[in-house]
């Protein structure tokens, strides 16, 4: 498929995923400000901090209120990765592809676009929030289930998915890595009914906290790790999203897994195999805020392989001289 489509595609599957976890980002907080002892700017500014867009929300805003970082992550269109904007672009993305998308995904990714600009000028995501973002939260879901049902299981469907699962993977780093930056602001909490209602909304904000309970009796740091981080079941966990991600990246390349044609597949087997066999006691004790920070930055780097070995206009160059020449 021509690169310009498959980029698209890719990207619009990233947004749709972006804005659901900006959501579940905010729901965090929203949900530690019904149980936790915490003062509001020491809550809001860390989620600012984590959404990597911190010096831009300081230039705009200043002061890090409840109501200046909610319109900030979710309806500023001067902040790229607010969920207004990003719907914008993944709509945007999926207009320049209507060729290849089924015509309910164009539906579905139009009427999330309409209902964010519903809600700004309504302003329902201060007066009702949880309400507003678990509604973010099923118009994602939607998204991903018509995408799934009504698109063929071909090269732009695995393009779709390895969008999706890498950002996915991405953001449950980030929204682990929340506990280290707000969720237990104090040392003398750890351990107390106050860390726990932590990792609780951790659990929640994932959508894990049911199939934890499943797997595990009690909450404890270590287990609330391993489960977000190696899970090889459940769909939001590092591992399970890399795992899939890499079976689309090779259904794409046609090579098998284990081999490798491209730096893309390579550091993707590379990440996938660091996280297969880390250990989790390790991770802990060392550091998690360095472990997932180290991912991270690897993860990005997978993200630009697949840009220069699928989307850049240089690699598109290269590929038509090749064919020219044979």
């Amino acid at each position: 498929m021509l690169s310009r489509a498959a980029n698209s595609i890719y990207w619009m599957a990233r947004y749709i995923e972006r804005a659901e976890n900006i959501a579940r980002f905010v729901n965090v907080n929203l949900h530690l400000m019904l149980d936790g002892p915490v003062e509001s700017e020491e809550q809001w500014e860390p989620l600012v901090i984590i959404s990597g867009d911190h010096d831009l929300f300081k230039k705009r805003y200043g002061v890090p209120t409840k109501d200046n970082v909610i319109n900030f992550l979710t309806f500023d269109r001067g902040n790229p990765n607010s969920i207004l904007s990003t719907v914008l672009k993944a709509r945007e993305n999926a207009r320049s592809v209507r060729e290849i998308v089924s015509s309910e995904m164009w539906q579905q990714v139009n009427k999330f676009y309409f209902l964010l600009l519903d809600a700004e000028k309504s302003g329902v995501a201060f007066d009702t929030p949880y309400d507003f973002y678990n509604q973010v939260k099923l118009e994602s879901h939607l998204f991903i289930g018509i995408t799934d049902t009504t698109m063929s299981h071909n090269e732009a469907w695995h393009f779709d998915r390895l969008g999706r699962l890498l950002e996915r993977a991405d953001k449950t780093s980030r929204i682990l890595d929340v506990k280290y930056f707000m969720l237990l602001p104090r040392v003398e909490d750890v351990g107390t009914p106050i860390d726990n209602i932590g990792w609780a909304a951790l659990l929640n904000s994932a959508s894990a906290f049911e199939m934890y309970r499943k797997t595990f009796r009690r909450i404890t740091p270590t287990d609330v790790a391993l489960f977000l981080i190696q899970d090889l079941e459940f769909p939001r966990s590092i591992r399970y999203c890399l795992i899939k991600a890499q079976g689309s990246l090779h259904e794409i390349t046609g090579t098998d897994i284990g081999t490798f044609k491209s730096k893309a597949e390579r550091q993707l087997g590379r990440l996938r195999s660091d996280i297969d066999y880390a250990n989790i006691d390790e991770i802990v004790s060392v550091g998690l805020h360095e472990f997932l920070d180290g991912f991270q930055t690897k993860l990005f780097g997978v993200g630009e392989s697949i840009f220069s070995t699928f989307f850049s206009l240089r690699t598109t160059k290269e590929m038509q001289n090749k064919e020219v020449s044979q």
